[in-house]
C-alpha cells in the first residue's frame, strides 16, 4: 500500500509528506538550566512543524539515550499545543541533565544507536561547552546525523564573537542585580552587616562582575584578576577584610562582597583540601570532571574568617549567601526571549539547508553559524573560556567605583590609614606592612588605559 501522508496546515501553507521520508529532528538539553531554554525549543518546534517535520524532544538530555533507550518514555513527541506561548516561560519541558556519554565509547554507540531507531535525522542540543562535545562526538559516531548547538550559559563564558552573550546571561544578571540591590537595602538598613555574596561561573567572571557593577557593589573579585597565578584564600580574605575596614574607617559599616564561584577552580589542590577541610577524601567532581562548587562553601569560608579577624574589633555581622539557582529558571527578559526565539529558527534554517557541526550564533542581527571545529582549543580539545578581559573598559570603570584599598590610603600621615589603622587595633606602619599584598593592582591606570 501506498506510504501513509502526513497533512500539517499553518496558516495558507499545506505540507505533505510521506511518513517513510518525513525529517525528523532530536532536541535536547544539556547542563545546567538557564532563562530561554523554552524559548529555544518552542521556535525550534513550531518552525520544524511547519516544514512537516517530526520533533522529538528528549527527556533529560542525553540520559536514556546512552542507555540505548529508544521507547516512548524517553522523548515527547512535541506538537503544538506543547510549545505555544512557552517562550516566556523559564525552565525546560523536556528537563535537563550532566549526562555524558562521552566517557564511555559504549554510550556514545548506545546514543547513535537509539536515535537510528528512532529515525532522528537531524539532533538540535541546547547547551554548555560539555554538550557541545558530547553531541559533536555523537554526531561523528553516527556518520549522518546532523548536528547544530544552540550555546547557553548563564556563565557567558563560551568563545562567541565579539560581546556576543550566550543566552541567558543577560536575565541571570538582571535578577541578580534585583537581589544584590535588595542586600545593599537590607545592610544599610541593619549597619554593622557585610554580605559575602558568591555568584556562579566556573571558569569565568562575567556573572560576578555583571550583578556586582550593575547594582554598586562595594567589592567584586573575578579570577581574571589573579592572571595566570594560582589563587590563595589568603589573598582573597585579605582583600575582603580591608574593603570591610575601609567601608567601616569612612563611616559606613554596611556592604556587599561579591566573589565569583571560579576562584575556587584556580586554588591549587593541596589549599582547597586544606581550607574547605576535606581531610583526604576526594574533591566532589560531577559527571563531566568539574568540581561540584555547590559542595564547597567558599562564602561560608569567608565568613568564617572575617569573624575570626574581626574578634575583639568593632562589632560586624557577617552573611554569606550564594545567588545562581535561583537566576536558572528564571523567567526570561524580552532580551533573551527574542534572542533565543532566533536561535531556535535559525537551528532548524542550518539543518534545512544541510548544515552539521555547527553553533548558531546571532551576530550584527544577522544568523551566523560557527563551526565547531573553529571554537576547540588544539591542546585540550575541549571548546576554549571566554574570560572576562581585564583590560577592557567595563572591567576598569567597575573597578573605579569598588572599595578596595591603593596606595594613596596607605600613606603615612593620612587619616584614613590612622582610622583604618585603629578599626583593626594594629599601628598605622603595622598596618602598612600587612596589608600592602592588598592594594588594588589597578589603581594606577590612566584615561588611556594604561
Amino acid at each position: 500500500p501506498p506510504a501513509a501522508e502526513n497533512t500539517l496546515v499553518s496558516g495558507s501553507k499545506l505540507h505533505r509528506m510521506s511518513e517513510t521520508n518525513r525529517i525528523t529532528v532530536g532536541i535536547l538539553c544539556g547542563g545546567g538550566p538557564a532563562p530561554g531554554f523554552n524559548g529555544v525549543i518552542g521556535a525550534a518546534t513550531l518552525f520544524a512543524l511547519d516544514r512537516g517535520w517530526r520533533v522529538l524532544g528528549f527527556l533529560e538530555g542525553f540520559k536514556y539515550l546512552m542507555q540505548g533507550r529508544s521507547d516512548p518514555a524517553i522523548y515527547k513527541d512535541l506538537q503544538l499545543e506543547d510549545v505555544t506561548r512557552i517562550h516566556v516561560v523559564g525552565g525546560t519541558i523536556i528537563h535537563t541533565s550532566r549526562a555524558n556519554p562521552t566517557k564511555n565509547p559504549e554510550h556514545v554507540a548506545n546514543c547513535v544507536r537509539a536515535l537510528r531507531e528512532l529515525g532522528v535525522n537531524h539532533l538540535i542540543t541546547i547547551g554548555g561547552d560539555d554538550t557541545a562535545h558530547s553531541s559533536m562526538t555523537v554526531a561523528a559516531a553516527s556518520g549522518n546525523i546532523h548536528v547544530c548547538h544552540v550555546p547557553k550559559t548563564i556563565d557567558n563564558d563560551l568563545p562567541l564573537p565579539g560581546s556576543v552573550p550566550t543566552f541567558g546571561f543577560r536575565t541571570a544578571q538582571a535578577k541578580g542585580h534585583k537581589v544584590m540591590r535588595a542586600l545593599m537595602k537590607d545592610a544599610k538598613a541593619t549597619q554593622n552587616r557585610f554580605y559575602i555574596v558568591v555568584a556562579m561561573g566556573r571558569a569565568a567572571g562575567h556573572l560576578a562582575l555583571g550583578m556586582g557593577m550593575s547594582s554598586g557593589a562595594h567589592l567584586t573579585l573575578i579570577p581574571e584578576e589573579w592572571g595566570d597565578r594560582p589563587i590563595l584564600f589568603s589573598e582573597i580574605a585579605d582583600i575582603v577584610e580591608t574593603t570591610i575596614l575601609k567601608r567601616i574607617a569612612q563611616g559606613r559599616p554596611n556592604g556587599v562582597i561579591v566573589l565569583a564561584e571560579g576562584l575556587v577552580e584556580r586554588m591549587p589542590v593541596e589549599e582547597i583540601e586544606r581550607v574547605f577541610a576535606f581531610g583526604g577524601q576526594d574533591i566532589p567532581r560531577d559527571e563531566h570532571g568539574h568540581i561540584r562548587l555547590d559542595e564547597i562553601e567558599l562564602g561560608m569560608q569567608v565568613r568564617e574568617e572575617m569573624k575570626r579577624r574581626f574578634k575583639g574589633r568593632e562589632r560586624m555581622s557577617f552573611i554569606h549567601k550564594n545567588v545562581g539557582y535561583e537566576l536558572r529558571c528564571a523567567d526570561p527578559i524580552p532580551f533573551d526571549v527574542e534572542y533565543t526565539r532566533t536561535l531556535g529558527y535559525g537551528a532548524i534554517k542550518f539543518l534545512e539547508s544541510g548544515g552539521t557541526n555547527s553553533l548558531i550564533c546571532v551576530v550584527g542581527n544577522r544568523l551566523s553559524p560557527i563551526p565547531y571545529d573553529q571554537l576547540v582549543d588544539p591542546v585540550t580539545h575541549r571548546t576554549a573560556t571566554r574570560i572576562v578581559d581585564i583590560d577592557s573598559m567595563q572591567f576598569r570603570v567597575a573597578q573605579e567605583f569598588m572599595i578596595r584599598i591603593n596606595d594613596h590610603d596607605l600613606t603615612l600621615g593620612s587619616p584614613l590609614l590612622a582610622r583604618m589603622a585603629e578599626v583593626a587595633k594594629m599601628e598605622p606602619q603595622a598596618f602598612i606592612d600587612r596589608y600592602t599584598s592588598a592594594i588594588h593592582p589597578f589603581s594606577h591606570w590612566d584615561f588611556n588605559g594604561q
